[in-house]
């Protein structure tokens, strides 16, 4: 009940919100929103307070039937590699509403809607155990976002809407196809976990395999199919970039560890060196392109590409025996859980930025530590998270996989991942320089107030979860562990 709660709280909230009406009553949404916000989470916490870390089977699971003609069902489970997300996901949203609480007066009934709709779609991604289920709410929540971007975003929105919505769509469409042959050669059943046993030859494998890495490194985004997620990021409003990099780019890599590794095992040894080259060559390269940008928003949306780079490098750590790594896959869910804080702590502090200057450019500040001196503070702490500072969370996952390459055998593979993290701290300092140090640049950043209680709270909590998390990671880790292990047997165990 408590996964159907999640998913269908902040869906019938969102669609109350609605019913609130005119902007005349944009009080009273916003408070319906944040008590719907609110309530959605605090559903989920029962979730890693019962949550039983000596199986790896799936919890508080729902069954009932659906689609009975095509034996398709209503499938909720959740494991340690998708409990977290949830959580993760109804948190963020929180700080949406929060974010958008005073900024947003155009249509803030459908903005608030649109979000908390989005949220409970997201839930029931990371909790589907049916595949058709699945599909739908991956793709339903396309819906929201292309809303949000378009109708709130900025100049260029709807250029930047359509394209992100068309990128996501014709990659899972290819996702569409290949779970339509599994369920002809399983046997009639959409049940993912069924999929996990049926024996499948190695060219059948690839095949999938590119089915389904085409819809999942659209939506992570790997390079070189990333360059819709820019202009999202800059285009969209401070609440849709929050939701975009802390919480839609993890629906992507959780794919890779729900789908691709189990199902098509082969494949995914065979193929591990291609996604290890192209999750290195996202760390680099685009570390490269961060450090040349010119807006903070376009900047942390590149840093996202790279971070994201050390999952996917992670989950694709095999042994030249052909073992997979369990401490990559650890550290790849760390670094998500990690990334999911810590570029949405950024955005936010960007939209604090925007909302006083109406700018995302660097050079239009300069100084801002003498006129928002508690802001400066908040901001040097999350850009050392990015820049991966120990004692952050930001350093958690990127350490865990650099040091699981090595154990891999894979030395120079670590050594590049672990020398790129210089990149992360180039391009996050170097903005963090540019903006916030010396002298007081012009007027407008002189008349610049510091952060509002709603805003320092808002940001003060981020700032405890990156802390808390780089401190003691043990309640993450500790709930992975069983999910982990099973995945690298079934994995490293031929099909053929």
């Amino acid at each position: 009940m408590l996964l159907s709660l999640a998913i269908w709280i902040p869906i019938i909230g969102g669609l109350a919100v609605m019913t609130t009406g005119r902007d005349s009553n944009a009080n009273t949404t916003r408070w319906v929103a944040l008590v719907t916000a609110l309530a959605g989470f605090l559903v989920t916490l029962p979730l890693y307070t019962g949550f039983d870390t000596t199986t790896a089977a799936l919890q508080f699971v729902e069954k009932a039937s659906w689609i009975e003609r095509y034996n398709v069902n209503y499938y909720l489970g959740v494991d340690g590699l998708s409990m977290w997300f949830v959580i993760l996901n109804s948190f963020i949203t929180i700080f949406v509403v929060v974010a958008g609480w005073v900024v947003i007066d155009k249509k803030p009934a459908q903005y608030f809607a649109a979000f908390l709709i989005m949220s409970g779609l997201i839930n029931g991604a990371f909790a589907a155990a049916d595949a058709v289920l699945f599909y739908v709410f991956f793709e339903a929540m396309l819906i929201p976002m292309y809303l949000i971007i378009g109708i709130w975003g900025g100049p260029n929105r709807v250029y930047a809407a359509i394209k992100f919505f068309l990128y996501t769509l014709l990659g899972s469409l290819l996702m569409l196809v290949a779970l339509l042959y599994l369920y002809n050669v399983s046997g009639g059943s959409f049940e993912i976990a069924q999929f996990h046993k049926v024996p499948l030859a190695m060219n059948v494998q690839i095949l999938l395999f590119v089915a389904f890495f085409l819809a999942f490194a659209v939506k992570v985004p790997m390079w070189p199919v990333h360059t819709w997620l820019p202009d999202a990021h800059v285009e969209a409003p401070t609440g849709g970039s929050v939701v975009l990099a802390a919480i839609t780019l993890k629906l992507g890599a959780y794919g890779f560890l729900r789908f691709i590794l189990p199902i098509v095992p082969d494949a995914s040894r065979y193929l591990a060196p291609f996604v290890v080259a192209i999750s290195l060559i996202a760390i680099v390269y685009i570390g490269f392109v961060a450090l040349i940008q010119t807006d903070m928003k376009k900047l942390i949306a590149y840093s996202s590409i790279s971070h994201m780079g050390f999952v996917t490098l992670g989950f694709f750590l095999f042994a030249p025996g052909g073992v997979g790594s369990g401490l990559g896959i650890e550290g790849g869910l760390m670094q998500m859980i990690s990334h999911g804080f810590i570029s949405g702590a950024m955005f936010l502090c960007v939209g604090v930025l925007y909302d006083r200057m109406h700018s995302r450019n660097i050079a239009d500040y300069g100084g801002v530590v003498n006129t928002m001196p508690k802001f400066a503070a908040l901001m040097m702490l999350f850009t050392m998270a990015n820049a991966g500072l120990p004692a952050t969370s930001g350093f958690i996952g990127e350490f865990t996989i650099t040091l699981a390459a090595v154990k891999q055998g894979m030395f120079w593979t670590g050594a590049a991942a672990g020398l790129t993290l210089i990149l992360g701290a180039a391009y996050s300092l170097w903005m963090y320089k540019r903006v916030i140090f010396g002298d007081i640049a012009n007027e407008n950043v002189k008349a610049l107030t510091d952060v509002t209680p709603r805003e320092f709270w808002m940001l003060m909590v981020l700032a405890a979860c990156v802390l808390g998390m780089g401190l003691y990671p043990a309640p993450f880790t500790e709930v992975m562990h069983k999910s982990v292990e099973e995945l690298i047997v079934h994995v490293s165990r031929s099909k053929l």
